[in-house]
């Protein structure tokens, strides 16, 4: 299995993304991996080291998945691998439920999520965003 962080998606990733909505909620792992120094596209000078910078656009973020009708479910430090193999671990995972995938589209369209992404940006070296989806209880 190879692994690839990145920060945007591909064109086969948004496709998927747009079709038809899974029926109920999502929950969207996120696995994340920081820069050690925050690097903003502007070239704007920072003290921030990526974690900082990230973290800015977190804080936001949060009020945005709320104000869609989702919610953060959980968040922790990565600590150790204890099964399996990869080159490097990430450093945090966190896990956001949305109503729906509309619900998500919805929120990244909003003009103060496009404000906020460049910390997301200037923090992230790469993450995976795994979309879940728990099972029905028919």
């Amino acid at each position: 299995m190879q692994v690839h962080n990145a920060v945007t998606p591909t064109a086969e990733q948004i496709e998927g993304f747009l079709a038809p909505d899974a029926a109920g909620p999502i929950y969207m792992v996120n696995l994340l991996k920081f820069k050690a120094h925050a690097e903003y596209e502007d070239g704007r000078e920072t003290s921030l080291s990526g974690r900082e910078a990230y973290m800015l656009y977190a804080t936001e973020v949060a009020k945005m998945i709320t104000q869609v009708g989702g919610k953060l479910t959980f968040g922790a430090e990565v600590k150790r691998l204890m099964l399996g193999e990869v080159e490097e671990l990430w450093d945090q995972v966190a896990i956001a439920m949305y109503p729906s995938r509309a619900a998500m589209f919805e929120m990244i369209q909003l003009p103060e999520y496009a404000e906020i992404s460049v910390h997301r940006n200037a923090g992230l070296a790469g993450q995976l965003n795994i979309e879940t989806v728990a099972p029905s209880s028919d």
